[in-house]
């Protein structure tokens, strides 16, 4: 695979706003997660909500798109300068030779939740004012993302569970190779609403604390929301920031359980490092998909330690924002790109005590070391896997 720059990105979580915030808690290693107190959610778990996604304004132009889903993709899309980014690589290109790839998991379905409230008492039929296809639609995430930027190329939306937004870099990786695309905008996008909340509860998923991955007390997840998006462009310089490689793999083992020895995820793992020409002691950090369930954790150590060995450090950082669930693996991306760029690897918030029958080597504490090439892992239900590699050209 040739080498992608990644020539702009900005995120929005629960840590905040932009990417001033979220480098601030990559380096205090700090949580933004708390007690759900979202909308007339009843559980006794801890999420990474976005403050004040509410109230944020969307564009007059675009006001069909309304719904809790696309004003996160609006916080990302006007922060740190990204759609400017994005204006001045249009220009060069050209609107329809650039590609939007977003992947989401619930998209918009808060929007339906909330016009169910409203059906008519007699007939149930929801109101007049509800836009099914520009809010709970999963394609809405990827189209509201092009109609903001003015982009006119391939625009596709990825709904795999977990490992969606990681297999968007994926597609894109595919079409700017192939040569159909010249530039592409990479991300992902998810938010609460009452059905992941609930379904995650109904399957005994959720922990009753901040998640606390790879700990030997840990019993489950957090959920919380984010948007996250990135320019991909051709050609990168020696010593610049790029995707370097990409692995997908879908083992099917259960509906929502992983394979017990971790075969998709390795498979996935595997192909990235061929793709990126890399041999596994070249990786010098994994951010793991860590979700801190018992299952999960467990099945990603022995594949990661099966290809890695100890030698490397790995972690999770799904205790400072959640599980972003669509948009996990473009937020993890961000904390991959960030260890390069700070050169050095997150801590893990939440963690205590690493449970000793794992065996990779988990780093609690961030460690200040050389960070040239970073492995991020994304998986989700069913089975679907993806990894990818970034790190500096040339290094």
């Amino acid at each position: 695979m040739k080498p992608v720059l990644l020539s702009a990105y900005t995120m929005t979580s629960c840590l905040g706003r932009g990417l001033a915030p979220t480098r601030a808690a990559f380096r205090a290693v700090t949580s933004g997660l708390a007690p759900c107190r979202f909308d007339t959610v009843d559980l006794d778990t801890w999420v990474g909500e976005i403050a004040g996604l509410d109230d944020v304004p969307m564009p007059a132009a675009l006001a069909r798109f309304d719904c809790r889903n696309n004003r996160a993709s609006e916080l990302g899309l006007s922060q740190d300068g990204f759609s400017e980014r994005v204006e001045e690589a249009a220009t060069r290109c050209g609107a329809n030779r650039a590609g939007v790839f977003v992947g989401t998991s619930t998209a918009g379905i808060l929007q339906t939740e909330l016009a169910y409230r409203r059906r008519d008492p007699a007939s149930g039929a929801l109101p007049a004012d509800f836009d099914y296809r520009r809010t709970h639609n999963t394609f809405s995430a990827a189209e509201y993302v092009r109609a903001r930027l003015a982009l006119a190329g391939p625009c596709a939306a990825m709904s795999t569970a977990c490992s969606s937004s990681a297999k968007a870099f994926a597609s894109a990786a595919r079409m700017l190779d192939a040569g159909l695309i010249d530039m592409a905008v990479v991300g992902g996008v998810d938010t609460l609403c009452l059905t992941t909340l609930y379904g995650f509860a109904s399957l005994q998923l959720l922990s009753s604390a901040p998640c606390r991955p790879y700990d030997v007390a840990r019993d489950g997840i957090s959920i919380g929301e984010a948007s996250a998006f990135f320019l991909l462009e051709r050609a990168p310089r020696e010593g610049s920031i790029a995707l370097l490689g990409t692995g997908e793999s879908s083992d099917a083992h259960h509906m929502s359980a992983p394979h017990p020895e971790g075969l998709g995820a390795r498979r996935a793992m595997e192909a990235a490092l061929r793709a990126a020409g890399l041999a596994p002691d070249s990786i010098d950090y994994v951010n793991l998909h860590g979700t801190g369930t018992p299952s999960n954790d467990a099945a990603e150590d022995i594949a990661v330690h099966g290809i890695l060995g100890d030698a490397v450090p790995v972690n999770s950082t799904k205790g400072m924002t959640g599980h972003t669930l669509g948009a996990a693996g473009a937020v993890e991306a961000m904390f991959s790109v960030l260890a390069i760029e700070e050169e050095r690897f997150p801590g893990s918030a939440g963690t205590r005590a690493v449970d000793p029958k794992l065996r990779a080597r988990y780093e609690i504490r961030g460690g200040g070391r050389a960070i040239a090439r970073v492995l991020s892992n994304s998986f989700g239900f069913g089975g679907s896997n993806c990894s990818l590699v970034f790190g500096r050209v040339g290094a």
